[in-house]
């Protein structure tokens, strides 16, 4: 009888992909029944259990699990040969468990309607539209830029702890959920995660941990990514899984954000993918673009660059490899390569919304 649980246990996990086959055909269904229902609720609970403690209990509890895996399989390591059978149930159960439960906290989130259906927006736009809307970004940043440098050829520094900045991040989002209610954010959940390092050398600035619903930040990258990243992780707090628009929704966050720092911060970031959308279409065009910058503000970009740098390693483009494929098997088929996107969001947003 045990064992007839433990296969049926351990097998749900066809059953649930297959379910999630269907769901990838009713993205209206899951946008209304999980993303603005069931979800709600669950992402909320547990930013109040866990919100309030100033650890990451995600990154604690992937710590114990990482142990207690390695004591399992050091201690059943003689079952693979003489016990397959139920050595491979066993590994077959606990993956089928935390496969629905990741679906079941988090992830049916990939699933929901497309951002720009949501925004009632256009998918689509012109070089010209991008042209024009990169050239407000430019006229926006340069100015934000110079109002708190008044040198053009100063990069800024945040006059913040990064702590201290992950407390301000939701006032953007109490801007942003004056026009968007469904972007309303509170409790927060936001940290630094213990495994600052290990992230970096990964090559990633921040993870949402679907298991406790905590927005976990990289505690080394520089002060002037944090507006950006902690507002990034919010946004898959919220239940929007695809990197891209959790990438719109995070820059629209700092740019309507109180704190000019966080408004600079937000309108680089936007910029930032406008030019690399430039680039890919005409790389004369984007050294043009390039060159109307004030020079503070390519130090900022250089800052970030020399950063990442710095922690170069042979493993990086593997872990990031890893994660393409993974978003492309949870129903994202531009994987991590979704600029495009993004600056569609931003374009045909800000036609009906224009920079101030």
């Amino acid at each position: 009888m045990q064992n007839y649980k433990k296969s049926l246990i351990a097998f749900s996990i066809i059953p649930q992909i297959l379910l999630l086959k269907v769901l990838a055909n009713y993205p209206a269904f899951v946008e209304s029944v999980y993303s603005h229902g069931l979800y709600i609720y669950i992402s909320r609970g547990m930013r109040y259990v866990f919100g309030w403690l100033p650890v990451s209990v995600g990154d604690l509890l992937y710590t114990l699990l990482g142990l207690y895996v390695i004591r399992w399989l050091i201690i059943n390591r003689k079952r693979i040969t003489k016990d397959t059978k139920h050595w491979f149930l066993d590994v077959l159960s606990a993956i089928s468990i935390g496969y629905f439960a990741f679906h079941m906290l988090w992830a049916f989130n990939y699933y929901r309607l497309p951002l720009h259906e949501s925004l009632n927006i256009d998918k689509d736009y012109t070089t010209e539209e991008l042209i024009t809307l990169t050239d407000q970004i430019i006229l926006k940043v340069n100015d934000i830029h110079l109002s708190i440098t008044e040198n053009d050829s100063v990069k800024v520094e945040m006059p913040f702890s990064k702590s201290e900045l992950l407390k301000m991040i939701p006032d953007g989002y109490d801007q942003l959920s004056k026009t968007f209610p469904y972007l309303e954010y509170h409790p927060r959940s936001i940290k630094k995660s213990i495994y600052s390092l290990p992230l970096t050398y990964m090559g990633f600035s921040g993870y949402l941990n679907p298991f406790t619903n905590e927005a976990q930040v990289d505690g080394l990258i520089p002060s002037y990514k944090f507006p950006t990243t902690g507002s990034h992780e919010v946004a898959h707090q919220l239940g929007y899984a695809a990197e891209n628009e959790a990438n719109f929704i995070g820059s629209m966050a700092a740019m309507n954000h109180p704190n000019i720092y966080f408004q600079y911060s937000g309108h680089a970031f936007a910029l930032r993918h406008c030019l690399n959308e430039i680039y890919r279409r005409d790389p004369d065009m984007y050294e043009t673009f390039f060159l109307k910058l004030n020079k503070g503000v390519l130090k900022n970009y250089q800052e970030v660059r020399d950063f990442w740098d710095g922690y170069e390693n042979i493993t990086e483009p593997l872990f990031k490899e890893t994660y393409n494929n993974f978003l492309k098997a949870n129903n994202q088929s531009d994987g991590m390569e979704s600029y495009s996107y993004v600056v569609a969001l931003l374009v045909n947003y800000h036609k009906s919304h224009p920079l101030e």
